[in-house]
């Protein structure tokens, strides 16, 4: 029988399992193991063990853009249990209140209410995002979120940028508002200039929230006069 101080330190490890695949997103034990620092065995054990609790799955990896040849990789994502342990048990005080929104005023006033709710993320965020370099901008406005609760990072896609919230503190809320989701992508496009685009959201069952940022369109050269007299 383990002692009290091994069963803390799986306790621990667990935790640090769970937490790591909470701010990063969906994981496979191979990653898992290399980041933690652990041996691929002792993360399987504490897998298996999430798992027989309910605080965690596993699925196929989720592959936007063309697959590689092969299986797709197994990655565990935290379940709805998973995620309520981290502190998100005041949604169901959030969502009746915005149940008492819409039947007061319906979808309508519910739309606003997060317009206005993420208008003040927006102002706190605009400082930040409008000094960072064109280039950075994303990244500026991942640290601000991840600062938020959000555990946000960014990666390269294509011509553009992936904006990846791995944590989202209103999850439950907005499966059943997805007007906060859409607001929050409005003020996305806003605070980076850019017609951005919400391709998975934690609320619809993904793993992250991911939404795609444009590139940045390329400089139209001048056109000299002489040129344009050719055109002509």
């Amino acid at each position: 029988m383990p002692s009290g101080s091994a069963v803390a330190r799986d306790e621990s490890t667990r935790d640090r399992v769970a937490r790591s695949i909470l701010t990063n997103g969906p994981s496979s034990a191979a990653v898992l193991a290399e980041r933690l620092a652990l041996t691929p065995a002792a993360v399987r054990r504490h897998l298996d063990h999430l798992l027989e609790a309910g605080l965690v799955e596993s699925r196929e990896e989720r592959v936007y853009g063309p697959r590689g040849r092969g299986r797709p990789a197994k990655v565990f994502v935290l379940t709805d249990t998973g995620r309520h342990a981290f502190h998100q048990a005041y949604d169901d005080l959030a969502a009746t209140a915005l149940q008492f929104i819409a039947k007061a005023g319906g979808e309508d006033a519910v739309a606003e209410f997060a317009r206005i709710r993420v208008h003040e993320v927006e102002k706190r965020y605009r400082q930040l995002v409008d000094e960072a370099p064109e280039g950075k901008k994303a990244e500026v406005l991942a640290q601000a979120l991840s600062a938020d609760g959000f555990a946000a990072s960014t990666q390269q896609a294509g011509a553009g940028e992936q904006l990846c919230q791995h944590h989202c503190p209103v999850a439950h809320v907005a499966e059943q508002f997805p007007q906060l989701c859409e607001a929050e992508t409005e003020v996305f496009s806003r605070l980076l200039g850019r017609h951005v685009q919400r391709l998975a959201t934690i609320a619809h069952g993904d793993g992250v929230c991911t939404t795609h940022i444009p590139g940045a369109p390329a400089p139209v050269s001048p056109v000299s006069d002489g040129e344009s007299a050719r055109n002509a």
